[in-house]
């Protein structure tokens, strides 16, 4: 595996992005930081939760879509972004088999990708697995070139950006494309809120411990001694922003310390944290932020219901 990303810089990330967003008003923390570890597992769980379809709408449409894909680009390498446990990519990898030479799985969690390349490379002697420990928001000129890539951005990660930063990094994806390259990208849809709510609160809880992960993960790393238990999980649609909201709101008014940045943090009670949005979108303004960071949308395929999309863009 390659990296790009050490411990040091890990570290340093996490102490400016956790200064600014305790510092900020409202309080925010980036999302990324759910994912040590336990986060992973913790995630791994959600997508087989009855209430969070994305996962199962996704890969029903690789399922049904990935020869049209594998026909459509031809890829000799799958560069995937954020590729976490690889499950749903293995549909893909399956699809394009008759072509794919390379596999090369992008995460920051150096020991949950290490699992994923030796347990693909077991099962697939014949490919080539390369993994790559990177931020793909700041390492997309390191990942490795290739020949016809297709790049996968599954999941709907892209809604987890703010309008401004999706489009710098689309923008920025497209500049490392090449002709003959690709991208797949995973958006989930408008639809009813009541079950965009559910998808991101479930009955068991798990995403409300997901959620409050991002706490272990700064008293972990950073010193800080957030009573994780005080504060609850909140899921709230934005009408007007079409986004869910992950929240976490303090249940009584307390005082955080941040050790490791010799920070003190005050809560009032009933104080709400953003620690996720998640976009949903609508199949024309998808498209319209393709066009704009330079990419022609060629291939569009939802799952039966319309839940969830999956769009096929090359550089225009």
């Amino acid at each position: 595996m390659d990296r790009h990303l050490t411990d040091d810089d890990l570290a340093a990330a996490l102490r400016r992005d956790v200064r600014a967003g305790l510092t900020a008003t409202p309080k925010t923390l980036p999302p990324k930081y759910f994912y040590d570890e336990r986060g992973s597992r913790l995630f791994e769980r959600i997508t087989e939760l009855d209430e969070y379809y994305p996962t199962r709408a996704e890969r029903s449409i690789l399922r049904e879509r990935s020869a049209e894909i594998a026909e459509a680009t031809g890829a000799e390498t799958l560069l995937e972004l954020g590729a976490g446990s690889g499950e749903k990519t293995r549909l893909l990898l399956d699809g394009l088999a008759a072509t794919l030479r390379t596999y090369v799985p992008v995460d920051v969690s150096g020991d949950f990708l290490a699992e994923t390349v030796a347990k693909i490379a077991a099962d697939l002697p014949a490919l080539d697995v390369h993994g790559v420990v990177a931020d793909y928001e700041r390492h997309l000129p390191l990942l490795p070139a290739g020949p016809r890539r297709l790049i996968a951005f599954l999941g709907g990660t892209v809604g987890n950006f703010h309008p401004a930063d999706r489009a710098e990094f689309l923008a920025a994806l497209r500049a490392t494309m090449r002709p003959g390259d690709a991208l797949l990208l995973g958006a989930d849809l408008v639809k009813d809120p009541s079950r965009l709510v559910r998808a991101y609160d479930d009955a068991q809880g798990v995403t409300a411990d997901f959620n409050r992960n991002v706490l272990r993960v700064l008293n972990k790393d950073l010193g800080a001694d957030f009573d994780v238990a005080a504060f609850e999980h909140r899921s709230v649609w934005d009408a007007d922003n079409e986004w869910i909201e992950m929240r976490l709101r303090a249940t009584r008014a307390q005082r955080v310390r941040v050790a490791a940045l010799d920070l003190d943090v005050a809560f009032a009670a009933g104080e709400e944290m953003r620690t996720e949005i998640s976009a949903k979108f609508r199949p024309a303004g998808l498209e319209a932020d393709l066009n704009r960071a330079g990419l022609a949308l060629t291939e569009f395929w939802t799952d039966p219901p319309g839940d969830f999309s999956l769009s096929l863009s090359v550089p225009a």
